[in-house]
């Protein structure tokens, strides 16, 4: 097994911003706490995974029927049975502000944001993590997706470029560019020139402007601090070795992978994400695995439509039948993943004991669009503070029970929140906390879940 080095760096308290002969001290940010902050009590790396699977399930065969530890797994969440002890499925959650919004849940998934013409979305919890972890990595976090399309939204709701081809991004993460260092900085002060000039042109354009346009500069000059910051971490970082890579990680993850090949693709997406933890090069990723319209065909297990297209089944039997074998297939890949981060280890053993990992969507149904009991697996962080082995279910005391036979019925629990306190924030409440966010609430949480803290 390769090991390798990890760099923690922190901005100090002193640093200040200079240009044109001016110094101006900066005010006390995340990336100036002390590096414990995004460590476990043990001192351990504290890390997080998101990964969005479109247009909801077939959750006839996905819904769990007992609550508790002696659930049985449902036909759809077989492959994940033997993580058992490392997996928590809950049910009855939602985001509020996702109800009857159907294919915009998915911008809002990590957010729990508004969704309208007239609403900007807010930050979503990945990029308030890398706000905690930004200084001890290379990469603040990686943005992955297979469309292009981000689950990752910024401090000001704009979305976040997301990367699409793992060879690109392992080739970003682990080679020097052509040229080596000294070029590589030569380009980081030709981009920080040009983002100066923006920002210099910027300020005398504001005072022209109406108050509407002034909103409209703002995100983007939001966007172009982004780029700023992550032009003075990247020369913050030149002189860092970056980690040398085995041949057998360099032959599994630098290579070009076909979306067709869709098992294949999302393995090779998994490793990256694997041996970025490893090498330490981030400790935050989100993956969308499709959109909404445009979820993956499988032509390796003879399924030729997209998700979207088999999730609008209208009853048809075959059809469920299809989306149930799409929905385990997904399920598969993720086990995968769960096995990898189970198998490598760093310092502090395993991976897995030290990452949360987050798959769902933001739709139960996709034939006519449910927002309600979404599928939510939550897995590993055992020494983030994380205990598994139960299905946690919002939605006891406020059904009857669960009777998938009678699919009208069901689709009403998933169409309908059961219980108003179920929602997916508190979710993502409870990881934020666990990464070292100092935070009471996110979004619209009610309150962190007590059942999976030990």
């Amino acid at each position: 097994m390769a090991h390798y080095h990890s760099w923690q760096r922190r901005i100090s308290r002193r640093h200040v911003l200079r240009g044109a002969g001016a110094a101006l001290a900066l005010p006390m940010m995340e990336c100036m706490r002390p590096v414990q902050a995004a460590s476990s009590v043990d001192g351990s790396p504290r890390r997080s995974v998101f990964i969005y699977l479109p247009n909801g399930v077939n959750t006839l065969d996905y819904q769990i029927l007992q609550s508790g530890k002696g659930y049985q797994f449902s036909r759809s969440l077989k492959p994940l049975a033997r993580h058992r002890d490392q997996i928590t499925p809950i049910s009855g959650l939602h985001h509020p502000n996702a109800l009857g919004h159907h294919h915009g849940c998915q911008s809002i998934w990590l957010t729990g944001g508004k969704i309208g013409p007239t609403e900007r979305n807010s930050v979503s919890v990945d990029q308030l993590m890398a706000s905690q972890t930004s200084a001890m990595t290379r990469f603040s976090s990686l943005v992955l997706s297979n469309t292009g399309r981000s689950l990752s939204y910024n401090a000001d709701g704009i979305s976040l470029p997301a990367e699409t081809k793992p060879a690109e991004v392992f080739r970003r993460l682990f080679h020097v560019p052509e040229g080596g260092v000294v070029k590589e900085r030569r380009g980081l002060q030709q981009t920080g020139s040009v983002l100066d000039a923006i920002l210099d042109e910027s300020r005398s354009l504001k005072r022209k402007i109406g108050n509407q346009d002034k909103t409209r500069l703002d995100q983007y000059l939001s966007s172009v601090r982004e780029v700023e910051l992550r032009t003075k971490r990247a020369d913050r970082w030149l002189d860092v070795p970056r980690p040398e890579i085995d041949n057998a990680d360099q032959r599994r993850i630098n290579r070009e992978v076909s979306q067709q090949k869709v098992g294949e693709y999302f393995r090779t997406m998994y490793d990256l994400m694997v041996l970025a933890f490893q090498t330490d090069m981030t400790r935050v990723i989100t993956f969308s695995s499709g959109d909404e319209g445009k979820g993956l065909p499988i032509p390796e297990i003879s399924i030729n439509q997209t998700r979207h297209s088999l999730s609008h089944h209208n009853g048809d039997p075959e059809q469920l039948r299809r989306l149930t074998e799409s929905d385990a297939f997904n399920f598969q890949q993720f086990a995968y993943l769960l096995d990898r981060l189970s198998e490598v280890e760093d310092a502090n053993g395993p991976l897995l004991d030290t990452t949360m990992l987050l798959y769902g969507s933001g739709m139960a149904y996709g034939h006519s669009h449910g927002n309600a009991n979404v599928p939510t697996i939550l897995a590993g962080g055992r020494k983030l503070g994380l205990r598994h082995g139960q299905h946690v279910d919002y939605n006891i005391g406020h059904i009857d029970g669960y009777d998938v036979s009678d699919a009208k019925k069901h689709y009403g629990i998933c169409s309908r929140p059961a219980n108003e306190n179920g929602r997916l924030s508190n979710v993502l409440l409870t990881m934020a906390q666990r990464m070292g966010v100092n935070t009471e609430t996110f979004a619209d949480s009610v309150s962190s879940i007590s059942e999976i803290e030990a």
